[in-house]
């Protein structure tokens, strides 16, 4: 293969690679934008540390982890809710993927759901007695052994109405 048809080659490969690239920045465009960074609370459940942020007004929980890149390994974002009740989380505009815990009022995770990125069908919980929902990195709670019944502490109260 000569020298310039090696080179028109490579441009034809690249021009195909731009325009695939160019058809998902319309539709990653179209997402919704990351909310700053919210302020954390040092969560733990037995010796192992939980950095998360805490969401506990409607709009930062309407936008939760929406648009983001990435979740550090020991990250997370803490949904605070100000009555028990059954949750519903989905994982519109969110592009990691996470698996979620959901809390009562005494910290005892009742469940955990692995979730996917972009996915708009719910995750419903089963119990109806939830107040937190803490999302992680997929599969950060089995790799660490936490299972439904374990308690987080460290837990900030409930402050603004849903």
């Amino acid at each position: 293969m000569t020298t310039i048809r090696r080179i028109a080659k490579g441009v034809r490969t690249a021009t195909l690679s731009l325009a695939m690239l160019g058809g998902l920045a319309a539709p990653l465009a179209a997402l919704t934008p990351p909310q700053p960074e919210l302020p954390k609370a040092i969560l733990t459940i037995r010796d192992i540390r939980i950095n998360a942020e805490v969401a506990d007004d409607p709009k930062e929980k309407e936008i939760g982890l929406m648009g983001r890149t990435e979740l550090a390994e020991g990250d997370g974002m803490l949904f605070v809710f100000l009555r028990p009740q059954r949750m519903n989380f989905w994982m519109k505009d969110t592009l990691v993927p996470l698996s979620i815990a959901f809390l009562n009022a005494e910290g005892i995770i009742r469940e955990i759901h692995d979730m996917k990125p972009l996915d708009t069908n719910t995750t419903a919980s089963t119990f109806r007695d939830l107040l937190y929902a803490l999302e992680v990195p997929r599969g950060w709670f089995a790799k660490n052994g936490i299972v439904a019944g374990d308690r987080i502490q460290g837990l900030p109260k409930p402050s603004d109405p849903d």
